[in-house]
């Protein structure tokens, strides 16, 4: 058998075994990196989601789910968009300054919103995390103060928001209910999970 004859078994034997090791390497990484990857659910549950708000009338709420919290979409009227300067007073943060949830720069206005008819927030309270009921009827109502404007009730503790989503002085809530990024599509569609900047 001559020099030649070994040098180049050798190199066949050392070209296999490596190709087989890359194969096996290649074949112990993939289920190693899709481990690491998110889940599809995962990556539903912090998904934006698109919302057709045509069918939506003035005075009426929706609600949608956005990252396992409900996301209230409320059409206001134009009365109840009046009474939002009426009240301000009577709030703990009528402008917005505290930011325990970061507020985005288009919601940094008395409606809270893009659209001054249109509210977008998370329905969960800011002291127990409970979701606060619809009460959008102005007047006496039991358990509300006689001169309530119209807003939302929290029954578990008794904080009170109001039409913007402005907590009121004096509640347990410490804080305003938290605005999602969004931003329309059109007129009709809404996206709440990302805004223009994302």
């Amino acid at each position: 058998m001559s020099e030649a004859t070994v040098d180049n078994g050798r190199r066949v034997w050392l070209i296999s075994t490596c190709a087989m090791g890359g194969v096996g390497a290649a074949a112990v990484a993939v289920p190693f990196v899709s481990s690491i990857q998110p889940s599809a659910r995962a990556r539903a549950a912090g998904a934006s989601v698109e919302v057709d708000i045509s069918r939506l009338q003035p005075g009426e709420k929706m609600v949608i789910e956005w990252r396992g919290r409900p996301v209230w979409i409320l059409h206001r009227t134009p009365e109840m968009i009046a009474s939002l300067e009426k009240i301000e007073p009577r709030l703990a943060d009528p402008e917005s300054e505290r930011t325990v949830f970061p507020i985005p720069e288009y919601a940094r206005n008395r409606n809270r919103s893009i659209k001054p008819e249109f509210l977008v927030a998370v329905g969960v309270c800011t002291h127990f995390g409970c979701s606060p009921t619809s009460r959008f009827t102005p007047g006496d109502q039991p358990g509300l103060p006689s001169d309530w404007p119209g807003g939302f009730f929290c029954p578990c503790h008794g904080s009170a928001f109001d039409l913007s989503g402005r907590v009121f002085a004096n509640m347990p809530a410490p804080d305003n209910l938290e605005i999602p990024p969004h931003q329309y599509l059109s007129d009709t569609l809404l996206l709440v999970g990302e805004d223009q900047q994302a």
